[in-house]
């Protein structure tokens, strides 16, 4: 048992000091960022009031209450809060002019960064400032808005399963568009039902729950994995062709990473689809082809067969 105990102990540490892949450091629990979760990690925070002179427990705002699990299975699992935050946050109570501080972009850590050169920010940040999102609020809407830096994790190079990542991605939307708190924020506009803006949608749970909002609703590229130029609602995908076809457009964006991945001896990608969804017209399975074209000239031989003894007998 204690050898048990001591070997559970060192792959635990051994875990804990895998470098990132991301940023290259060591993945450990900082003892910085320990007192930041002292507080900002729990639903309630102590501290001690000089001019009550007593200890008090307050409420934390739950907008700035972070899960410690979540940001450590994060990307940025290994950094510490102050590589983003002002080290005047160790001064407790927080100076309130420290919220008006400009936050870092995703850019100003991530651009020219021979560590991360192959997700291609500097593409994705090209296709944001084309985005619907940005033009229309252009000092308001940021990375932030969609990608939380404390809890955000790569999913579709990851997930092997198709609906998880559906779901993981169509969150991102969802986390504004279904939720009036959040979308007042950047604008002042009623929020649209998401329900009744797709009636023209056909079998809609379906859509939702096998198709991300992305697909319709950006400008499908090959420069990035995932396509961050959102369009505006009178430019989204409305054609049933446009997915169900055999050069369906979901291998150029759903299915795109796990093409390049899978691509099986047959030069189909039904390693992909066939995996967790159905495209109609564009799903092809070798060996169904075989069947039939085999099925096909047995049937010719027999026709051919049936003529040839109809004239002898004849």
């Amino acid at each position: 048992m204690k050898k048990l105990f001591v070997l559970s102990l060192i792959l635990l540490l051994s875990a804990a000091l895998v470098p990132d892949k991301i940023t290259g450091r060591s993945v450990e629990h900082s003892s910085e960022n320990s007192r930041c979760f002292k507080c900002h990690g729990k639903i309630v925070y102590n501290y001690f009031n000089k001019v009550q002179d007593q200890h008090l427990t307050k409420r934390m705002n739950p907008y700035f209450v972070i899960d410690s699990v979540l940001f450590y299975n994060s990307n940025h699992k290994s950094l510490e809060c102050f590589d983003c935050h002002s080290y005047d946050y160790k001064t407790f109570p927080h100076n309130s002019e420290l919220q008006m501080e400009l936050m870092p972009t995703c850019l100003d850590c991530h651009e020219g960064d021979e560590v991360t050169a192959n997700y291609h920010f500097e593409k994705i940040n090209e296709e944001f400032l084309k985005s619907v999102h940005y033009i229309r609020h252009p000092k308001e809407f940021t990375c932030f808005m969609c990608h939380n830096p404390h809890t955000y994790k790569i999913n579709v190079r990851k997930n092997e399963n198709i609906d998880e990542t559906i779901i993981y991605d169509n969150n991102i939307c969802l986390s504004c568009h279904a939720n009036i708190n959040k979308y007042h924020l950047i604008s002042s506009n009623k929020n649209p039902n998401i329900i009744k803006k797709h009636d023209w949608l056909p079998d809609q749970i379906t859509h939702f729950a096998h198709v991300r909002c992305i697909e319709c609703h950006t400008q499908t590229t090959n420069k990035t994995l995932v396509a961050h130029q959102i369009l505006a609602k009178d430019k989204a995908v409305k054609k049933c062709v446009e997915c169900h076809s055999q050069n369906s457009m979901l291998m150029a964006s759903l299915y795109k990473f796990r093409a390049k991945e899978s691509r099986n001896q047959f030069g189909y990608f039904n390693a992909s689809i066939l995996n967790n969804a159905y495209v109609i017209g564009a799903n092809r399975n070798y060996y169904l082809n075989v069947m039939s074209w085999v099925i096909f000239g047995f049937a010719v031989f027999l026709i051919v067969i049936h003529a040839v003894l109809r004239i002898l007998i004849k």
